[in-house]
């Protein structure tokens, strides 16, 4: 008998196994506007152009970065796809738009059903946390390509925001004021650092625990990200947010200034947000420069905003209101499109 697909290592059969578990999960997500099942050459996505007569597509894309090595070191991959959602999601909200709909790509060297069923699992978590629809992916099985037992995933989001309602950052002016939200930990970045300071300088396990942090090193490290969507899109529609600022890689000092006009400075007071604890245990384990800390991680804030000094009461009323943290950490300063801590 002549050679079949399966022997050089990819199972169809497996694929189909996979669609078969993630079809209902998938379908949560869908809202009115989906038009297309799981299985299609392409999604299909109604915009509502009532809602947004003058539309505008908001676009995203990104993966998670070696955080994944985690979670195939403890095999645990409950949480990834929702780190995967939240890296693309947030990043749109700074525009100003609603996520609608969001893809995914997993590539992998061996494709076990249940193991994928369970990634998907959690982008279709996320997706729900962030109010998008999961209206396509692709996985692909390619032996020879990946490690054993490893893997990639990389997402596509797309949002919408009427053009007269985009967020660009170009009405921040010297006054506003700038206020956090907190993060839940470490979110999608700085792993690289991550792994070389826990197992390689320190030694530790991943399955080590830690009475500090009153938990597992690896339950510490897969916390997800923290999806922003449902409170910054009331405040989008309840206030004047003038910018906005997802804190990924790069830390404070590369994303605030993202948002900024180049005639101004963002003047930041760092004092006023609480640190995770795993961040000073990563410094100290490390020997970290503060510089590079915040040059590298979020340091327990995951988003920054900005705007007018006379809403920002109502702003921080509002926000307690919703049993959501947030902390005034500055204001917009005359300058050169900077930041000081």
């Amino acid at each position: 008998m002549g050679l079949t697909y399966k022997d050089s290592g990819v199972d169809k059969d497996a694929g189909y196994q996979e669609v078969a578990l993630i079809k209902n999960i998938v379908k949560k997500t869908h809202s009115p506007q989906v038009l297309s099942g799981i299985g299609g050459f392409g999604a299909l996505f109604k915009l509502d152009t009532e809602k947004y007569p003058d539309p505008v597509l908001v676009s995203g894309t990104d993966g998670v970065g070696t955080k994944l090595l985690i979670a195939i070191e403890t095999n645990n991959h409950s949480t990834i796809g929702e780190d995967l959602v939240a890296m693309c999601v947030n990043d749109v909200l700074c525009q100003g738009a609603k996520p609608l709909f969001f893809l995914d790509y997993i590539a992998c060297d061996k494709l076990i059903p249940e193991k994928l069923a369970e990634i998907v699992a959690s982008i279709a978590e996320g997706c729900l946390k962030a109010d998008c629809a999961l209206i396509g992916g692709e996985t692909a099985e390619m032996p020879g390509m990946y490690a054993k037992k490893h893997y990639d995933v990389a997402g596509f989001c797309v949002g919408v925001v009427s053009k007269n309602k985009i967020i660009d950052g170009s009405t921040i002016q010297p006054g506003d004021i700038l206020f956090a939200l907190p993060s839940s930990g470490l979110h999608s970045n700085g792993f690289s650092l991550v792994r070389k300071i826990v197992f390689e300088k320190m030694g530790f396990k991943v399955n080590s625990f830690n009475e500090e942090l009153g938990t597992t090193l690896g339950e510490e490290l897969l916390k997800p990200t923290r999806i922003y969507v449902h409170p910054m899109l009331e405040l989008i529609e309840k206030f004047s947010i003038k910018g906005v600022s997802h804190i990924t890689g790069g830390g404070l000092y590369e994303n605030v200034p993202r948002m900024l006009p180049k005639n101004t400075d963002a003047v930041l007071d760092i004092s006023k947000v609480p640190i995770p604890k795993i961040f000073s245990l990563l410094q100290q384990w490390g020997e970290v420069e503060t510089s590079e800390m915040y040059n590298t991680f979020n340091m327990g804030i995951g988003m920054v905003f900005a705007a007018p000094q006379d809403e920002a009461e109502a702003i921080a009323d509002f926000l307690r209101s919703k049993n959501e943290r947030c902390y005034r950490i500055g204001e917009i300063a005359s300058g050169s499109g900077t930041i000081r801590l």
